[in-house]
C-alpha cells in the first residue's frame, strides 16, 4: 500500500491542482495549489511536497507539505486551474474570475488580472446585477473559458479586460413540464431540449434526428446520485435509457437572441435583429 502524508491546514479544501512541469521535462511534480471554501476567510495557496522520507536537521522526517505562499480569495473557490507555470485561474462563488501570478524568486502570489462580474444574474426578479457563482474554468493559452450558474459560457483572454465572447443568454425549464428546457444565445440560436423522448440507442453522443434536431446521450450525467423519489430525465444514471432531442426553433440564424419566456404551449423571444418571435404551438 502506498504511504500517504497528511497535514492539517485548518481550511476546508475545495480544489487541488498540481503545478505543471516544463514541457519535455523528466522531473516529477513538486508544487501543488489549493483553494478553500466554506471558511470565514478563503485562500488560494501553493505548497511544496518536500523531500519525503529524508531526515531533516532535527532528526524528523521531511514529509510535511510546506506552504510556499498564499493569498486571500473572496468567496468560495469553485474551480482552480493552472494557466501556465506562473499563472493560475480561480473561479469564485461571487461570480468573479481571477488570474493569480506566482513569483518563485520571492515566493509570492498576487492578483494579475480579474473579471469581477464574469457571471451575474439580470432581469425580472433580480437586482440590476446580482452575482452568480462561476462553477468551472478551463485554460488553453491564451484562452480562458468559464461557466456559471447564470447559464453563460464566457471566453476570456489574459490580455483583454472584457470577455471576448459570451454564449447560452437565458435558460428556462418549462414551468409545468421540466423535461423540456429552452435556451437562447448570443450566436442567434434558440433551442428546445426535450428529455421526454424515448430514442433508440445510437453509438455516438450526438446524432441527427431530423433536419433541425439532434439527439444527445444522457451518459454525461451518470455521476448524479438521486433519491429514488426524484424522477427526472436530466438526472438519469442509465446512459442507455434516455436521450435528449435538441431542436432549433428559429427557421434561420439571426443576431443575438437575448431573452425568452415559456408558458404552456407559448414561447416569446426578443433579438438584436429588432424582432420579437412568438409561437403558440411549441408541442404540436
Amino acid at each position: 500500500m502506498e504511504e500517504f502524508y497528511a497535514k492539517y491546514v485548518s481550511q476546508k479544501i475545495s480544489k487541488t491542482r498540481w503545478r505543471p512541469v516544463p514541457p519535455g521535462s523528466l522531473q516529477t511534480a513538486e508544487i501543488f495549489a489549493t483553494g478553500s471554501w466554506d471558511n470565514e476567510e478563503n485562500y488560494v495557496s501553493l505548497w511544496s511536497i518536500g523531500d519525503f522520507g529524508n531526515l531533516d536537521s532535527d532528526g524528523g522526517f521531511e514529509g510535511d507539505h510546506q506552504l510556499l505562499c498564499g493569498t486571500r480569495h473572496h468567496g468560495d473557490v469553485m474551480d482552480l486551474q493552472f494557466f501556465d507555470q506562473e499563472r493560475m485561474v480561480a473561479a469564485s462563488s461571487t461570480g468573479c474570475v481571477t488570474v493569480f501570478l506566482y513569483r518563485p524568486n520571492n515566493q509570492t502570489l498576487s492578483v494579475s488580472q480579474q473579471w469581477t462580474a464574469a457571471h451575474h444574474h439580470t432581469g425580472l426578479g433580480s437586482p440590476s446585477c446580482s452575482s452568480a457563482p462561476c462553477t468551472g474554468v478551463v485554460c488553453s493559452n491564451p484562452d480562458i473559458v468559464t461557466v456559471g450558474e447564470d447559464g453563460r459560457i464566457n471566453l476570456f483572454r489574459v490580455d483583454h479586460k472584457e470577455a471576448v465572447r459570451t454564449i447560452v443568454w437565458e435558460v428556462h425549464f418549462h414551468p409545468s413540464n421540466p423535461d423540456h428546457l429552452f435556451t437562447c444565445s448570443e450566436d442567434g440560436s434558440l433551442w428546445h431540449w426535450d428529455a421526454s423522448t424515448d430514442v433508440p440507442e445510437k453509438s455516438s453522443l450526438f446524432y441527427q434526428g431530423g433536419r433541425n434536431s439532434t439527439f444527445l446521450s444522457h451518459s454525461f450525467s451518470n455521476q448524479a446520485v438521486v433519491h429514488q423519489s426524484l424522477k427526472s430525465s436530466w438526472l438519469s444514471t442509465d446512459p442507455a435509457k434516455d436521450r435528449i432531442e435538441i431542436t432549433s426553433l428559429l427557421p434561420n440564424r439571426t443576431l443575438s437572441v437575448n431573452s425568452l419566456d415559456v408558458l404552456g404551449p407559448c414561447l416569446v423571444c426578443g433579438t438584436d435583429a429588432e424582432a420579437i418571435y412568438v409561437t403558440r404551438q411549441l408541442f404540436s
